[in-house]
Formats: C-alpha cells, sequence, structure tokens
C-alpha cells in the first residue's frame, strides 16, 4: 500500500510542477507590462500637454487633450528663435560624433594593439574625464575660447563636448577592437597592405558595430549636455535645451509650447536608437555598453 502511495505521489509531482509553471507563465507579461507603462507615462504626459492650451493645462485634469491644439508646435515651427535651436543643436552634436569617434578610432587601436609605458594610467586618465562633471570645466573652457574668439559657434561645443566624449568612444571601441584577432592585421601586412587601406577596408568593417555603438553614445551624451552649450553660447549658436528656458513671459509660463519642444527635443535620440539598435545589442553582447 506505501509504494503504490508512493508511485502515485511521484506521478502526480511532475504535473503539480507544470501546472504551477503554467501559472507562473500566465502572469509573465505582467511586470515587463506594468515597467513599459511606467516608463512610457511621462512621454504620453509630454505629448498630451503638447496639444492642450495653457488654460486646459492649469485647469481641469484630463486624459486626453479636451479641445486639441496645433498652436503649440506652429510657434516652434515659424519662429525663428525655436526652430533655430534644433538646427544649432544637431549641427555642433553632428561635428561633435564624427570628430570623435575619427579621433577615438586610432586612440583606441593603439590601446588594443600596444603595449608601452604608462598605457594603463593614460587609459585610467581618460576615463576620468568623463567620471568629472561638465561645470568643472565651464570656466576654463569659457576663458579659452573667449582668447582665440571662439564663443558662440558650433564648433566650440563640439570641441568641448569632445572632453568627455572622445574618452567613452575609446572605451567602447577598445572593447570591440580587442575581439579582433590580431592575426587578421599581420595577415593584411603580409598581403601588402598598407595601415590606412588595411584599417578602411579590413578592420573599420569588422568593428562596424562598435563604431555604430560609439556614435549613438557620443550624440546621445551631446545631445542632452546643457551647461556647457549654454556657456559657450549666446544667440547664434544656441542650442534648444537653452532655448527651452526662456519660456517664461508677462503671462506666466507657456507650458504648452515647452511640452511641444520636449516632444521634437525626444525625436532625434528616438530615430539615433530606431537606427542603430541592433549594434546596441552586441555592445551589450560584448559587455561595453
Amino acid at each position: 500500500m506505501a509504494a503504490t502511495d508512493d508511485t502515485m505521489t511521484a506521478t502526480r509531482a511532475p504535473a503539480v510542477r507544470i501546472r504551477r509553471r503554467g501559472e507562473r507563465a500566465r502572469f509573465a507579461w505582467l511586470v515587463p507590462t506594468l515597467y513599459i507603462v511606467f516608463l512610457m507615462l511621462p512621454i504620453y504626459w509630454l505629448a498630451n500637454m503638447s496639444f492642450k492650451t495653457n488654460q486646459e493645462i492649469l485647469g481641469a485634469f484630463s486624459l486626453w487633450p479636451q479641445e486639441p491644439t496645433l498652436r503649440n508646435y506652429a510657434v516652434i515651427f515659424t519662429d525663428p528663435s525655436w526652430y533655430s535651436g534644433y538646427i544649432n543643436s544637431i549641427i555642433y552634436v553632428v561635428m561633435n560624433t564624427v570628430i570623435s569617434v575619427t579621433v577615438a578610432l586610432p586612440a583606441a587601436y593603439a590601446f588594443s594593439r600596444y603595449r608601452f609605458l604608462g598605457d594603463k594610467h593614460l587609459f585610467f586618465w581618460l576615463l576620468t574625464n568623463r567620471m568629472a562633471p561638465p561645470a568643472v570645466f565651464a570656466l576654463p573652457f569659457f576663458q579659452l575660447y573667449s582668447a582665440f574668439g571662439l564663443i558662440d559657434t558650433h564648433i566650440a561645443v563640439a570641441i568641448a563636448h569632445c572632453l568627455f566624449n572622445v574618452p567613452l568612444a575609446v572605451w567602447i571601441l577598445e572593447g570591440f577592437m580587442s575581439g579582433v584577432p590580431k592575426e587578421i592585421d599581420e595577415t593584411a601586412y603580409i598581403d601588402g597592405y598598407s595601415f590606412p587601406r588595411f584599417f578602411v577596408r579590413i578592420f573599420m568593417p569588422l568593428i562596424a558595430s562598435g563604431i555604430g555603438v560609439a556614435a549613438f553614445f557620443c550624440f546621445m551624451f551631446s545631445w542632452v549636455e546643457l551647461l556647457i552649450a549654454r556657456t559657450l553660447t549666446t544667440t547664434d549658436a544656441k542650442p534648444i535645451a537653452a532655448t527651452m528656458t526662456r519660456t517664461v513671459s508677462a503671462s506666466g509660463l507657456d507650458w504648452g509650447v515647452l511640452a511641444a519642444a520636449g516632444v521634437l527635443t525626444i525625436i532625434p535620440g528616438a530615430l539615433v536608437i530606431w537606427f542603430v539598435r541592433n549594434y546596441i545589442a552586441k555592445g551589450f553582447a560584448l559587455g561595453r555598453v
């Protein structure tokens, strides 16, 4: 009789485990769904406010616009002081991304392929520039660029942002380059390739994912940085982040226009993420993102 009970218990146990596993799988969607809703709620609320008037925003609570309006977006696309901020930001961000990746490629190759005196210390010093807050460098950059007449120019902000983007790009690219066997370099030299030709035609395609990841992070960090960009610009190169701080008028804060500007500010970053999403996944796989 005892043997029969043990047999029944052993037979029932797998069925119980399968049932419990099915119950857990049934609710497995709940946590990621709540997480996504939590992340998207501020973005939805920002977009919701961008289609409202200031009176409706400051009035009764509503989950969607009761009287939708495009007036906030019209202000941004028709007022030069607004849309020029986006143009200025895109100009110096693209310039910084190109400069940072171009400078970081040979530097990362040197750290990846060669060993020289003080290489670890130099690599750590580069990373400390990324760790330092921008406020530390704002005044030195302002005095230096004032002496050279570079204040309120796009190149001034682009070069200043290289201070923290180049170390980041070097760190990311060095990880990708270390994953490429060194025998490929030696084989290319035996086949008669010069270093520039080998680097551009063979090596760079092998680390295309790393270049995409480095360019993405350089773009994003330069796009969201405000303190240095605002310190080094006044009118001609003023970024959109600085323009968004001037929405206060005699009638109060223009919430609708500020929300519309926020929505349009998110779009470039979202587009960049969309185009390099596969490269970012590979960066996570290599442990450098």
